[in-house]
This record gives structure tokens, C-alpha cells and sequence, in this order.
């Protein structure tokens, strides 16, 4: 008998491979060749055309699961693939096994199929799976019968396969060791492995007692049976013949049935008459607990009433208290004084209505109040009452604010006079004010959107009295400022640069901006402030408490003066108020500063203007002063403020470029003069103006500076470039004669100021530019042969070999001494020559000696390339050297 493939070790572990990987995770129990099919089998035991059979392997796992505590059970399919290796094709859940029935048209019982219950298309006919023999095919079958027993619990249903045969055949086949598996409810089942080519089982498919006897009734049996049917029909007539002696034997026992008959008859009538008993005793217990139960039961609800009445009564007690208004709170709400000795009233009034009206609301009063009729009159009566209290108070506050301003507007004695200036003081104002703070927050709390045209009337009034004080101040401060007023040509051509400008000390007029700025700014900051906190805008203070004021910090006081203007508000409950809550408010706040402070800029501006028009440079000191301002105002609350000083700095960044642009349009005109000689005016001019504008610098306005820098001497190197363009003969001249003086001018401030030291570095190329062009003309004019025979050289040295250009037309050694004799033979008069000629035309006598230095230098450089050229391509011709030529040179 050929060797079946299930005791194939190699087969089982590449199914293992190809199952997991090699890993331990899976067991396969067994594994065995089969053919798949689809078709039927017809007569002669064969496979249809059209459905040929394929290989494939069945394989039987098994995976311990931890989460679950129990063992799962699969059955694989694997199939070839290309290159002969097994890989999976299906997956089949032992649990949804339900049918396994071998194919009746087999003849030979090999061919079985499997049918699950999960499967989504019942419609297709299921696989049919082909052994090799009946060995085989009765391995995989009691393999998945027992798996399924074992560790599932239940067995499908086997149809066309007598169980008695399979396990004739399994005791015949079975000898096997155990191995454990742990089955569904932690109990250890043992299935059967196969150890010496032996088939592997589970336990039998009966018990032992069963098999017993079943092998003792098939002992006595089995030699008179011939057939199946014989032995079948004998069994029955066998069964047929006890059941006739079993009944023969009940007939013969009926005397005693029927004596145990009557003793049961008697025993019912007693147990019916004991049955009545209970239940008429029944019937009376439960009519007296039902006496009972009612008794309690009128009992508890008169307790339950009683309790009921008593806490009601302390209820109603508690609401109707709610409910009343005390008579000196009804008073002062609804026609009561708001001068400042009854504001104690008010604000007591105004507490005890806010939590009146917050205790007849839903999380303060229980939900079953909320619509008593009772409630809802009364908080429509406590809305009444406290619409008129508010628009009593608004009308009383407007009017109020009103009232303190126009006192202090009709009194001279609060602003500036002629001769006297006067700083604002705004400290009875604000006292008088912070006795309506704590009342202006009650207030919010009962009606927030009366808050807004209280807000408006206070910045309208407040407004008038600041801007009437900066525009007496600002009055008076000009003309209290004595300062000569600077012409604001600075780099006229026509003024000469020997003569004089005015330096006049114009300090004055930064200082008289800076005291508009010291007096005003931090007024417009505490007023700012004052304001917030004033009207209740819940935004982040201007000063940390503690902190000196604005003021204070003026006067030299410190924050724990009686004037510093701190609100710090309380709540309804006796805390500080924390701003900054809502920063939501921010922007009503600005819009409302915008209102306090509307117009108040035209008076800086006045001041600006003034300033310009007495000394224009005085803007660099004012920019610097404003942008130390700047520096100082963060806080959002005084976003208005910081506004102002951006628009105060912009305007003074507008006139000084208007002065800037001034001063380049004069040093523009320079350019439609005829033929201008020497330095021009606005050189060494500028250098003067750039000295005063680093006096003037202060704070943060170097940027400012740095800019007219920019845009001066822009203008004047372009300027210079065009005027030296109109006489190009002289170009050079002009060109290096200016940017020496430029360099000359602005040395020490070039040693200081990083923009000035770009531009020096630029005019100093342009100088040495300038002058190799001058000094190469020069040059050329005198010795114009000598060099232009040394270019031809050096034209032809790029195309033909040195040894030819003696050769050459015009390169001869005779043309060679010619040059020499023209060029060299009165060398020293051209030399002089070159020197008066350098000299005629330059009008700064101070440049004449280095420039005749770098000549003599550019002299002797040429002529070293010369004498070097003349070497290598006429090496017999002998010319003066470059020392005797130096010697030649004289110095003066």
C-alpha cells in the first residue's frame, strides 16, 4: 500500500510556511492531496469534460486565542502555485461546518463535499473535494469530526456514510499518541495523532460502555449473519418479542396497580380538604392586611401633610420676603435725590434691587416658583422700577457732566494767560466724578445699554474743556518762545560757501514741543485712563495698581499720593475688579476715546508748524522726542493717545521732508549754470548742515537722518556728474576737485556716522577714478608716439610670434628709434610740460602735489611696461632705463 500523503512531514510544514510563515502561531493537525472539481460523475466513474479535477492540499489548523480562552479551528485550502509552492486559496470556519456528505455517484467513496452555513452564495454548488482512497478520505473525515465534537461541541450532519463502518474502521486504525489542546470552555480535549502510519482520530464516535456492547451483541450475532438485511430483520422480530414480554408482565401486576389506585384516591380527598381550609384562612389574613395596609397608609399621609404644611409655610415666608420692597430702598428708587449726600442710599438701592431682581431668576429661584403669578408680577414690577431709577440717574449724570464743564470752561482762571502758562489740573474734576464711580457700575449691572449715552455726554463735555486747554497752552507757549528764526536755504548756490550761516540757538523751539508733550500726553494718558475705569469698560488697565500715575510721575510723586486717579472699582461683592475679561469692549473703548479726544491733534499740530517755520532741522529733535513718547504708550486702553503721536510723528516726517526735498531742489539748480570751476557751493555747505543735524539728533531719529543723507548726496553726486558733463574737457577736473572736498569736509563725521562713511568710501573711488583719467590724458598728450608704438606690439603679439613683429610694417628697428629719438630726446621738457599742464587747469592748489605724485608714479609704470615690451622684441636695441628715467623726474 503506497504511503498516504497526510504522514507527509514535508507537506505539513510547507503548509505551515505557507500559513503563517514558519511561525508557531498555527498547528496544522493534518494535511492531505486532494482533487477539486465542480462536476459530476457520470456512469463510467469518471470526471466530466468540462470539469477537470485540480490539485490542492486540505489542511486542519489549529490557534490557541488568548483573549478568548479558547482554541479555533480552520480548515485551509492551499493550492500550487507557478513555481510549485504552496500558498493559501481559502479559509473555512470549523464552527460553520454543517453538512459533510460523500457523493453517491462515486463509485469508488472518495469524493465528498463540505457545506458551511456562512456562506453568501447558497445558490453555487459547493466544491467536491477527491482522495486518493477510502484510507485517506476516512482520515480527513474522523480529523474534522472529532475537531468538531472536541473543541466546537456540536457534529454536522454526515450523509451517505454509515458511522458504524467508520468506526470499525477507526478501532482497526487507531494507534496513536495524545496530544492536548485546550478546547472552548478551558477543558483539555486530546486529539489523536498519528505515530506510526497510522490514521489520526479524536476520541471515538462512541463511548466505551457503548462499544461494549455493541462488540458483545455483535459476538453473539455475527456468525448466523449472512447479509445486512438478514441480520436487520432478525433484530427486529428479536425487539418485537420484548415488547410483547413486557407487557405480559404489567397485565399480570393489576391488583397491585389498582390497591395503589385507591390509596392515592384517599390521600387526594384529604389534601382537597386541606387545600379548602388554607384558602378560606388565606382569604381572611389578607382582609386584615388589607385593614392594616390602609391604616398605615392614612397614617403616613397625615404625617407626609403635616411636614408638607410646615415646610410650605417656611416657603411662602422665604418668597413673600423676596417679594416685598423695603420702604427706604422704594423711596430712593423711585423719587429720590442724587446729589452726593443720598448717593449712599442710591448705591444701597441699587444693590439691594440687583439682587432682587437676580433672586427671582432660574438658578437662584427654584424652577417651581419661576411661573407663579405672584413671581411674574413682581419682576415685571422690579423691571418698572428699574427702568425709571435708570433714566432718572442717566438724565441726572448728562446733565451732571455737563454742568462741571461748563463751570470750568467760564472760569479764565483755569487756562493759560498771556504771560502765564497754566498746566491743566484736572483733580477736583475727577473727585467729583469718582463719587458717582461705584454708582456708574450698579448701574451697568441693571442696565448695560444705558452706559452708552452716558459714555457720549461725558467725552462731548470732556471734550470741549481739553481741547479749549491745549489750544490756550499751545497760544501761549508760541508766543511765550523767543527763538530767531533760521532761513531754510541751506544749499543755495547762490549764497557763497565762505559766507556765514545763521547759527542761531533755536533750542527753544524743541523745548517748547517737548513741554506741549510732557504736559499733555500723560494728561491725555490719565484722562484716557480715568475714563476706562470711569465708565466700566472692562478692558486692561493703563497703570498696574500700585504703580505712579502718569501725573505723579511728572510732579515727582509717587502712586501712593491722594491724587493718583486708580479706580480699582469693587464688584457687587466687595472685590477688585478684574479687567480684561472682556477684551470684546476694546474697540467700543476706542471708539469712545476717539470721541474724548476728537480735534485735540490741530493744537500739536500748530506747534509742529510753528517749529518748522522757525528752524526746519528742529523736526530731527522733535521726531526724536515724539518716538521716545511713542516708546512709552502701550497699553491698549490708550490706543487713541498712541494714535495722536503716530499723526504727530508722520506730520513731522511731511515737513521735514518738505525741507529735504527743498534743499535737493537747491542743490539742482547748480546744474543750469555755465561752466562752473573748482568746488561748488553746496559741498562743503552740506558738511556744515550735516554738523548741525548730528547736534540735533535725540531718541530714536536716526533713521530720519540717515534718509536726507541718502537722498542729499545722492543728489549731489548726480548733480556734480551733469555739470562736469557739460564742459568734457574739464570733467575730470571738476569731478576730482569736488569729491576730494567732499572727503575733506566730511572726515570726522564720516569716522562716526555709518551712512556718511558709505558715501565717503563712494566719493573716494570717484576720486581716484577722476583722477587716473586725468592724470592718463596727461600722459598721453606728451608721450602719445612712444606709447602708441607700444600698443601696436601688443595688438600684434596676439596673432603672430615676437621674433616676426620686427618684420612688420611700422615696427621696424628703425621706426623703433625713431619713436625713441621724438619721444625720449627731450624727455625733461615734456616732463615739465606735464606738470604746468596738470597745474593750468586745477584751482585747489592743495591736490597739485599728490597729484603730480600719482603722474610720476603712472609715468614710470607705463614706462617699465615699455622698456619690458621693448626687451623681449628688440633685445639688441638699448633704450634708457627706468632709474635713469626716474632721475629724470623732478619733484616739486
Amino acid at each position: 500500500m503506497a504511503k498516504s500523503s497526510a504522514d507527509d512531514v514535508e507537506l505539513r510544514r510547507a503548509c505551515e510556511a505557507a500559513i503563517d510563515g514558519g511561525g508557531t502561531k498555527h498547528k496544522v493537525v493534518i494535511s492531505i492531496r486532494v482533487a477539486k472539481s465542480r462536476g459530476i460523475w457520470g456512469k463510467s466513474g469518471r470526471l466530466g469534460r468540462n470539469h477537470m479535477a485540480k490539485p490542492r492540499v486540505l489542511a486542519i489548523s489549529t490557534k490557541y486565542s488568548s483573549k478568548g480562552q479558547r482554541t479555533k479551528a480552520l480548515l485551509r485550502v492551499l493550492k500550487y502555485s507557478t513555481g510549485g509552492v504552496l500558498e493559501p486559496a481559502k479559509i473555512y470556519k470549523l464552527k460553520h461546518l454543517s453538512k459533510v456528505e460523500v457523493v453517491v455517484n462515486d463509485p469508488s467513496g472518495c469524493t465528498f463535499m463540505l457545506g458551511f452555513d456562512n456562506l453568501r452564495s447558497q445558490s453555487v454548488a459547493p466544491p467536491q473535494w477527491t482522495m486518493r482512497n477510502l484510507d485517506d478520505r476516512n482520515r480527513l473525515l474522523l480529523c474534522i469530526l472529532n475537531m468538531c465534537k472536541e473543541i466546537l461541541g456540536h457534529l454536522p450532519k454526515v450523509v451517505g456514510i454509515d458511522v458504524v463502518e467508520m468506526a470499525l474502521w477507526a478501532k482497526e486504525n487507531t494507534s496513536t499518541v495524545t496530544n492536548p489542546v485546550n478546547t472552548q470552555d478551558g477543558t483539555t480535549a486530546s486529539i489523536m495523532i498519528q505515530a506510526d502510519s497510522k490514521v489520526t482520530v479524536e476520541r471515538d464516535l462512541v463511548s466505551q460502555s457503548e462499544e461494549e456492547d455493541m462488540e458483545a451483541l455483535l459476538g453473539t450475532y455475527v456468525m448466523g449473519v449472512g447479509e445486512a438485511e438478514a441480520f436487520s430483520e432478525r433484530l427486529k422480530r428479536e425487539l418485537q418479542a420484548l415488547e410483547a414480554a413486557n407487557v405480559h408482565a404489567i397485565l399480570e401486576n393489576e391488583p397491585l396497580i389498582e390497591e395503589v389506585m385507591q390509596g392515592l384516591e384517599s390521600a387526594t380527598v384529604c389534601v382537597e380538604d386541606m387545600d379548602e381550609w388554607l384558602r378560606i384562612f388565606n382569604v381572611k389574613l389578607r382582609h386584615m392586611r388589607e385593614d392594616i395596609e390602609s391604616i398605615e397608609s392614612r397614617n403616613n399621609k397625615l404625617e407626609m401633610q403635616s411636614v408638607n404644611n410646615k415646610t410650605l409655610i417656611e416657603e411662602l415666608d422665604k418668597l413673600l420676603e423676596r417679594l416685598r420692597v423695603p420702604s427706604e430702598f422704594a423711596a430712593s428708587l423711585t423719587g429720590g435725590s442724587f446729589d452726593e449726600a443720598h448717593m449712599l442710599q442710591n448705591v444701597e438701592a441699587c444693590e439691594w434691587l440687583t439682587g432682587a431682581l437676580r433672586a427671582l431668576e432660574v438658578p437662584n429661584l427654584d424652577p417651581c416658583y419661576a411661573n407663579i403669578r405672584a413671581v411674574r408680577e413682581k419682576r415685571v414690577e422690579l423691571g418698572k422700577l428699574k427702568t425709571t431709577f435708570v433714566r432718572r440717574a442717566s438724565d441726572f449724570l448728562r446733565n451732571y457732566f455737563v454742568s462741571l464743564v461748563d463751570f470750568m470752561i467760564s472760569d479764565k482762571s483755569y487756562f493759560s494767560q498771556r504771560g502765564q502758562l497754566k498746566r491743566p489740573d484736572h483733580a477736583d474734576l475727577r473727585y467729583k466724578c469718582r463719587t458717582y464711580a461705584r454708582f456708574l457700575q450698579h448701574l451697568k449691572s441693571l442696565d448695560k445699554n444705558c452706559l452708552g449715552p452716558l459714555r457720549k455726554a461725558y467725552c462731548h463735555s470732556l471734550n470741549l474743556l481739553l481741547r479749549r486747554e491745549a489750544r490756550e497752552f499751545a497760544n501761549e507757549l508760541r508766543a511765550s518762545t523767543k527763538a530767531s528764526r533760521n532761513p531754510p536755504v541751506w544749499l543755495e548756490a547762490s549764497v557763497g560757501s565762505n559766507q556765514a550761516v545763521n547759527n542761531a540757538d533755536t533750542s527753544t523751539v524743541s523745548e517748547a514741543y517737548s513741554k506741549m508733550l510732557t504736559i499733555f500726553i500723560p494728561l491725555l494718558v490719565d484722562e484716557s485712563s480715568f475714563f476706562s475705569h470711569f465708565m466700566c469698560f472692562e478692558v486692561p488697565a493703563l497703570v498696574p495698581p500700585g504703580a505712579p500715575s502718569a501725573n505723579a510721575k511728572q510732579n515727582g510723586s509717587t502712586g501712593n499720593d491722594s491724587n493718583d486717579d486708580d479706580l480699582r472699582l469693587m464688584d457687587l461683592d466687595g472685590n477688585d475688579i478684574k479687567h480684561g475679561k472682556n477684551s470684546e469692549e476694546l474697540g467700543s473703548l476706542n471708539e469712545s476715546l476717539q470721541e474724548l479726544l476728537d480735534g485735540i491733534h490741530e493744537d500739536f499740530h500748530a506747534v509742529v508748524d510753528w517749529a518748522y517755520k522757525i528752524d526746519p532741522l528742529r523736526c530731527i529733535s522733535m521726531h526724536g522726542i515724539t518716538e521716545r513718547y511713542l516708546s512709552g504708550q502701550k497699553a491698549d486702553s490708550a490706543g487713541f493717545v498712541r494714535l495722536l503721536l503716530d499723526d504727530l510723528e508722520s506730520r513731522i516726517s511731511v515737513q521735514f521732508g518738505r525741507f529735504v526735498d527743498e534743499a535737493c531742489h537747491q542743490i539742482e539748480r547748480n546744474e543750469r549754470n555755465v561752466r562752473q570751476m573748482g568746488v561748488l557751493s553746496y559741498i562743503p555747505r552740506f558738511a556744515t548742515l550735516a554738523t548741525r543735524m548730528e547736534q540735533y539728533i535725540q531718541g530714536h531719529s536716526r533713521d530720519l537722518v540717515d534718509q536726507a543723507y541718502t537722498k542729499f548726496v545722492s543728489i549731489m553726486f548726480v548733480t556734480l556728474e551733469k555739470i562736469a558733463q557739460t564742459d568734457p574737457k574739464y570733467a575730470d577736473i571738476v569731478l576730482l576737485e569736488n569729491y576730494a572736498a567732499f572727503q575733506n569736509s566730511l572726515y570726522d563725521l564720516a569716522n562716526e556716522v555709518q551712512t556718511l562713511a558709505k558715501f565717503y568710501h563712494q566719493a573716494s573711488e570717484s576720486y581716484e577714478q577722476a583722477c587716473s583719467r586725468h592724470i592718463n590724458m596727461i600722459i598721453y598728450y606728451q608721450f602719445e608716439r612712444l606709447f602708441q608704438f607700444a600698443r601696436k606690439i601688443e595688438d600684434l603679439m596676439f596673432t603672430i610670434p615676437p621674433e616676426e613683429i620686427p618684420f612688420q610694417l611700422g615696427l621696424s628697428k628703425m621706426d623703433l628709434r625713431k619713436v625713441l629719438k621724438s619721444s625720449l630726446s627731450g624727455v625733461d621738457k615734456s616732463v615739465n610740460a606735464m606738470y604746468r599742464k596738470l597745474q593750468k587747469n586745477l584751482t585747489s592748489e592743495e591736490l597739485l602735489p599728490s597729484l603730480w605724485d600719482k603722474c610720476k608714479k603712472e609715468f614710470l609704470d607705463k614706462y617699465d611696461s615699455f622698456s619690458k615690451l621693448i626687451a623681449k622684441i628688440y633685445p639688441n636695441e638699448t633704450i634708457p632705463s627706468v632709474v635713469e628715467m626716474r632721475e629724470l623726474l623732478p619733484s616739486f
